[in-house]
Protein backbone atom coordinates (compact mmCIF):
# COMPACT_ATOMS: atom_id res chain seq x y z
CA UNK A 1 0.00 0.00 0.00
CA UNK A 2 1.18 3.18 -0.88
CA UNK A 3 2.22 6.05 2.10
CA UNK A 4 2.01 9.66 2.00
CA UNK A 5 5.44 11.01 2.29
CA UNK A 6 6.28 12.56 5.76
CA UNK A 7 5.95 16.11 4.34
CA UNK A 8 2.87 15.99 3.31
CA UNK A 9 0.98 14.13 5.92
CA UNK A 10 2.59 16.85 7.76
CA UNK A 11 0.87 19.67 6.07
CA UNK A 12 -2.20 17.33 5.72
CA UNK A 13 -2.17 17.70 9.76
CA UNK A 14 -1.66 21.28 9.81
CA UNK A 15 -4.26 21.96 7.00
CA UNK A 16 -7.08 19.78 8.53
CA UNK A 17 -6.29 21.41 12.36
CA UNK A 18 -6.20 24.88 10.57
CA UNK A 19 -9.17 24.29 8.88
CA UNK A 20 -11.27 22.52 11.91
CA UNK A 21 -10.71 26.14 13.46
CA UNK A 22 -12.00 28.05 10.92
CA UNK A 23 -8.50 29.68 10.85
CA UNK A 24 -8.18 31.16 7.56
CA UNK A 25 -4.59 32.40 7.20
CA UNK A 26 -3.09 28.99 8.71
CA UNK A 27 -5.81 26.52 6.48
CA UNK A 28 -4.65 29.10 3.06
CA UNK A 29 -0.92 28.14 4.43
CA UNK A 30 -1.00 24.86 3.95
CA UNK A 31 -2.05 25.51 0.17
CA UNK A 32 0.20 26.21 -2.95
CA UNK A 33 -0.39 29.65 -4.15
CA UNK A 34 -2.16 28.14 -7.68
CA UNK A 35 -4.05 25.47 -5.20
CA UNK A 36 -7.52 24.68 -6.91
CA UNK A 37 -10.55 23.59 -5.38
CA UNK A 38 -13.21 21.93 -8.05
CA UNK A 39 -16.75 21.50 -6.38
CA UNK A 40 -17.82 18.88 -8.51
CA UNK A 41 -21.65 18.91 -7.96
CA UNK A 42 -21.81 22.81 -8.31
CA UNK A 43 -19.10 22.63 -11.22
CA UNK A 44 -17.92 25.78 -9.32
CA UNK A 45 -13.66 25.78 -9.56
CA UNK A 46 -12.02 27.96 -7.04
CA UNK A 47 -8.29 29.06 -8.20
CA UNK A 48 -5.12 30.59 -6.39
CA UNK A 49 -5.38 31.61 -2.63
CA UNK A 50 -7.93 34.31 -3.26
CA UNK A 51 -10.57 32.05 -4.92
CA UNK A 52 -9.71 29.34 -1.88
CA UNK A 53 -10.18 32.22 0.68
CA UNK A 54 -13.83 33.15 -0.76
CA UNK A 55 -15.02 29.08 -0.85
CA UNK A 56 -13.89 28.33 2.50
CA UNK A 57 -15.49 31.72 3.39
CA UNK A 58 -18.90 31.10 2.27
CA UNK A 59 -19.36 27.51 3.48
CA UNK A 60 -17.61 28.06 7.03
CA UNK A 61 -20.47 31.05 6.80
CA UNK A 62 -23.34 28.39 5.64
CA UNK A 63 -22.63 25.59 7.54
CA UNK A 64 -20.02 26.36 10.87
CA UNK A 65 -18.19 22.65 10.11
CA UNK A 66 -15.75 20.37 9.99
CA UNK A 67 -15.20 17.06 8.51
CA UNK A 68 -16.15 14.43 10.75
CA UNK A 69 -14.98 10.14 11.50
CA UNK A 70 -12.88 10.49 8.03
CA UNK A 71 -11.58 7.49 6.83
CA UNK A 72 -8.16 8.39 4.39
CA UNK A 73 -7.10 6.01 1.35
CA UNK A 74 -3.29 6.76 -0.13
CA UNK A 75 -3.84 6.59 -3.48
CA UNK A 76 0.38 7.42 -4.15
CA UNK A 77 2.47 9.52 -2.47
CA UNK A 78 1.09 12.86 -3.70
CA UNK A 79 -2.98 11.73 -4.09
CA UNK A 80 -4.93 11.47 -0.98
CA UNK A 81 -8.68 9.98 -1.02
CA UNK A 82 -10.42 11.47 2.16
CA UNK A 83 -14.04 9.47 2.68
CA UNK A 84 -15.59 11.70 5.16
CA UNK A 85 -19.00 13.53 6.34
CA UNK A 86 -20.01 17.40 6.97
CA UNK A 87 -22.04 17.77 9.85
CA UNK A 88 -23.39 21.14 11.23
CA UNK A 89 -26.52 23.61 10.91
CA UNK A 90 -27.17 25.75 8.11
CA UNK A 91 -26.71 29.08 9.32
CA UNK A 92 -25.79 31.12 6.27
CA UNK A 93 -27.31 31.30 2.61
CA UNK A 94 -26.02 28.46 0.17
CA UNK A 95 -26.80 27.79 -3.38
CA UNK A 96 -29.65 30.18 -3.08
CA UNK A 97 -31.12 28.98 0.07
CA UNK A 98 -31.91 31.14 3.04
CA UNK A 99 -30.39 30.15 6.31
CA UNK A 100 -32.77 27.50 7.34
CA UNK A 101 -31.29 26.59 10.88
CA UNK A 102 -31.56 22.92 9.76
CA UNK A 103 -28.48 20.27 10.77
CA UNK A 104 -26.45 18.44 7.80
CA UNK A 105 -24.73 15.67 7.65
CA UNK A 106 -23.52 15.34 4.55
CA UNK A 107 -21.18 12.60 3.19
CA UNK A 108 -18.62 14.02 1.02
CA UNK A 109 -15.44 12.34 -0.98
CA UNK A 110 -12.28 14.32 -1.22
CA UNK A 111 -9.43 13.71 -3.77
CA UNK A 112 -6.73 16.21 -2.28
CA UNK A 113 -3.56 16.40 -4.15
CA UNK A 114 0.00 17.33 -3.01
CA UNK A 115 2.93 19.69 -4.98
CA UNK A 116 6.46 21.35 -3.47
CA UNK A 117 5.63 20.58 0.10
CA UNK A 118 2.03 21.96 0.44
CA UNK A 119 -1.51 21.02 -0.87
CA UNK A 120 -2.22 21.28 -4.40
CA UNK A 121 -5.66 20.82 -4.65
CA UNK A 122 -9.08 19.66 -3.58
CA UNK A 123 -11.86 17.86 -5.38
CA UNK A 124 -15.09 17.61 -3.54
CA UNK A 125 -17.53 14.50 -4.63
CA UNK A 126 -20.96 14.86 -3.02
CA UNK A 127 -24.49 14.41 -3.75
CA UNK A 128 -26.23 18.27 -4.43
CA UNK A 129 -29.63 16.96 -4.25
CA UNK A 130 -28.72 15.47 -0.39
CA UNK A 131 -27.63 18.97 0.92
CA UNK A 132 -30.11 21.17 -0.98
CA UNK A 133 -32.93 18.45 0.86
CA UNK A 134 -31.35 18.72 4.27
CA UNK A 135 -31.61 22.21 3.70
CA UNK A 136 -34.96 22.28 2.98
CA UNK A 137 -34.50 23.68 -0.54
CA UNK A 138 -37.07 20.68 -1.59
Amino acid sequence: MAELTPANLEVLRRHVAAETRHDMEATLATLTPDCVFEDMPTGAVHRGHAGVRDYYARWWAAFGNAPEKSRRYVADPSTLIVETRFVGRHAGAWDGVAPSGRPIDLPVMIVVTFADGLMAGERFYYDRATLRAQIGAV
